[in-house]
């Protein structure tokens, strides 16, 4: 493994390690927001849904940009 797709491998790894434990809490989050706004909660799903390919789309463009 070279360096450059040891770096790309490691940081896919911090990112889905991220991701996954906002993930194991989004329920709580989804909950919180919830009692104020349903409609909160809900754009703060797809927020979080969105975050996590755009995330790998920005990391994609910016690896073809070197």
């Amino acid at each position: 493994m070279d360096p450059k797709s040891r770096n790309a491998a490691i940081a896919a790894a911090i990112i889905l390690i991220g991701f996954g434990l906002v993930a194991f809490y989004m329920p709580d989050i989804m909950l919180f927001v919830g009692e104020r706004s349903p409609v909160a909660a809900g754009i703060v799903g797809v927020a979080f849904v969105l975050a996590f390919f755009l995330v790998f789309w920005l990391r994609a463009r910016y690896q073809r940009g070197k």
